[in-house]
């Protein structure tokens, strides 16, 4: 024990009374203490960690930093009660040190702190265990936080009704591309024509028309006038309000640069869109140069920042973003009105109405470019099908790792390539559909 038993009341008192009546207990009061400590814990063929819970806050210091580092040293498994002492259960931040556990057994539900990084990364296997905790009890809560699952997920898709045309699967509208970046604009027109999008016009710089004619077969293309860079100009702003007639969406930003007048351009589509936006890369630092036009925005917008285009957006650091990402999102996403996409390991998904999401997919292999211009035309190619914001996000984001996953175990994480995300599409779509077909 870490603590005086004298102090220990309530339940905790008469499991203390009933676990010495089968076995000894060492009090650690203090350092002088370790010795024996130490000669005692490293017999052991089995070590569980219940020194701090999960309203810890504070850093780590003094007997119980030395017992952590310690234990840590030892070559035991290790077993945490609930959190791996030292994590800040709402954060996963480490305060300090923290127990590298091998497993963690958590109570009721998942705690934040447990499923994020760097947290994550000390948990171990996590198993959740039932403590008779009533659902009525949880309901009252009003949990803002939820963990992606599979099965869940997989009840949202639809199977589609025989007596229907692509005009049922919507039309998306595709603003990308610039000289040197044309495969941005392939790659999230073949996702969202993967995903189920019933018809993608795209939208590019007039000279690199050819190109795209060449790249993509089954999607329509819109040369528009372009600067001297062979960026959009300012001059293609009417035809994208005509081309934006008719559509249920509009992908807006891969690849399509940061020339003045293309963000120009960026800033008209914002303001005037009738249909939702999904914007992305350069259309996010577009936004960037003036975060204010988010409020101007008629109608609703999905934003899919990486942590550096999320730190421009905000004005300061990655570190700050990464250090609390569930709290970022969270208020940027209430602030604006906006649902947001925090890229990254364990992507963060934060709605305007304050609802959180946590994906669980996903790994380094992703960290490769095009992926994200993958990620974008899955979730307009769900939005434009007719399902909400929320969930094209939601199914747009767990499927695009959970595909990765699937690649990392048959060919490995190095030289996964956003094509090998694109061509797992349609068989990952069949796959989880079935899921619907199995009793629970």
């Amino acid at each position: 024990m870490l603590t005086n038993k004298e102090k220990v009341s309530g339940d905790a008192r008469i499991n203390l009374e009933l676990y010495q009546k089968k076995g000894s207990l060492y009090e650690l009061k203090s350092e002088e203490d370790l010795f024996n400590f130490k000669n005692l814990i490293s017999q052991g063929g089995l070590i569980v960690d219940a020194i701090l819970g999960t309203g810890l806050k504070s850093e780590v210091s003094g007997l119980y930093r030395e017992v952590i580092h310690y234990i840590n040293s030892l070559p035991i498994p290790v077993v945490a009660v609930d959190i791996p002492s030292g994590i800040d259960a709402n954060t996963g931040k480490v305060l300090g040190i923290a127990i590298r556990a091998d497993m963690t057994v958590t109570f009721g539900l998942p705690k934040i702190g447990l499923v994020i990084h760097p947290g994550l990364s000390l948990v171990g296997n996590l198993e959740v265990v039932d403590i008779s905790i009533p659902d009525y009890l949880v309901e009252q809560e009003d949990i803002k936080v939820e963990l992606l699952e599979l099965k869940e997920l997989a009840q949202l898709l639809k199977p589609r009704p025989e007596n229907t045309h692509k005009g049922h699967y919507g039309h998306l509208l595709i603003v990308a591309g610039s000289v040197g970046k044309t495969g941005a604009a392939a790659m999230s027109s073949e996702a969202a024509l993967y995903t189920g999008a019933g018809l993608i016009t795209l939208a590019i710089p007039s000279s690199l028309n050819p190109i795209m004619e060449v790249k993509l077969t089954e999607v329509m293309t819109e040369p528009l006038p372009e600067t001297s860079s062979q960026t959009l100009s300012v001059k293609s702003w009417p035809r994208i309000q005509e081309l934006m007639e008719g559509k249920r969406a509009i992908a807006l930003g891969p690849g399509i640069s940061t020339h003045p007048e293309t963000v120009e351009v960026v800033s008209h589509i914002v303001r005037e869109s009738p249909v939702p936006m999904i914007i992305d890369a350069d259309g996010i630092n577009a936004l960037a140069k003036e975060p204010a036009l988010l409020k101007e925005a008629k109608s609703p917008v999905v934003l899919t920042p990486h942590p550096g285009e999320m730190a421009r957006l905000l004005k300061t650091s990655v570190q700050s973003i990464q250090e609390d990402r569930i709290e970022v999102a969270k208020r940027f996403a209430q602030e604006n009105g906006v649902y947001l996409v925090l890229k990254g390991a364990r992507t963060v998904i934060a709605e305007p109405d304050g609802k959180v999401y946590i994906n669980p997919t996903g790994n380094p292999g992703l960290a490769s470019g095009g992926t994200g211009d993958v990620l974008t035309g899955m979730i307009a190619g769900f939005a434009v099908q007719g399902y909400s914001l929320s969930e094209a996000c939601r199914l747009g984001v767990y499927l695009h790792g959970y595909i990765a996953d699937i690649v990392a175990k048959e060919t490995g994480e190095m030289g996964l390539t956003a094509t090998d995300i694109l061509t797992g599409i349609p068989l990952t779509l069949k796959e989880v559909m079935s899921l619907n077909e199995i009793p629970n």
